[in-house]
């Protein structure tokens, strides 16, 4: 199996958003995707509960299901106010970056069939009930997010490209069946993988750490 060898602060700069350079036609293989959850599973969680659970889609009838229901969100999405070219409207620099955006956005939507695989990570319980605490969560989120984010990295380090998704969240139920996930979990996201077109991703532009660092109080 090759490695790119980057450093850690390379591999955390350069982890992007992978759309539009996934390769469609390269399988990735099942045993680099168990080494890169194994990594994943190192991550911590709260009250050290370990509550995940990962599922991986290679078969082409699901994730043509899937594909459609995603589809199916994203045009709703593309349609409302939180899509990507009605964000930083008070920043007029943004507006082509937001423009490739969604345009790289839409490119995944209209593909997503054709992902090699998808990973949609999984926690126990429902956090969509008015009685569940903040705290709660909070901590499984705070749980799931990075071990499903150190996935990505270890993807990343082995040519894999990735891209977190949670349009699909809108059929959750209806993506559930397809895959028999169980009452009483809940779906996160959905990971789509896929080797990339090139290696070669830089440090992505971010508006100056000045306007979001307080010290000591806001």
């Amino acid at each position: 199996m090759t490695k790119l060898n980057l450093s850690a602060d390379e591999v955390l700069t350069t982890t992007r958003a992978v759309r539009k350079r996934l390769d469609f036609d390269r399988p990735v293989p099942m045993d680099i995707i168990k080494e890169c959850l194994e990594i994943g599973l190192q991550s911590p969680s709260g009250s050290n509960s370990q509550g995940w659970q990962f599922v991986v889609v290679t078969d082409a009838d699901k994730k043509a299901e899937i594909a459609t229901w995603y589809q199916k969100s994203f045009e709703a999405y593309e349609a409302g106010p939180a899509q990507p070219t009605k964000q930083h409207q008070d920043d007029p620099s943004m507006k082509e970056t937001q423009e490739k955006v969604l345009s790289s956005a839409k490119f995944l939507a209209d593909n997503m069939a054709r992902v090699p695989a998808m990973l949609i990570p999984c926690f126990a319980g429902r956090l969509d009930a008015p009685e569940v605490p903040h705290y709660v969560a909070a901590g499984t989120y705070g749980s799931i997010l990075p071990a499903t984010w150190s996935f990505m990295l270890a993807a990343r380090e082995r040519g894999i490209g990735s891209c977190w998704t949670t349009l699909h969240l809108n059929y959750e139920q209806e993506i559930g069946k397809i895959l028999g996930i169980p009452e009483g979990y809940s779906q996160a996201a959905l990971i789509p993988l896929g080797y990339t077109k090139g290696t070669d991703f830089k440090v992505a532009p971010r508006k100056p750490l000045d306007g979001v660092l307080h010290t000591n109080g806001w």
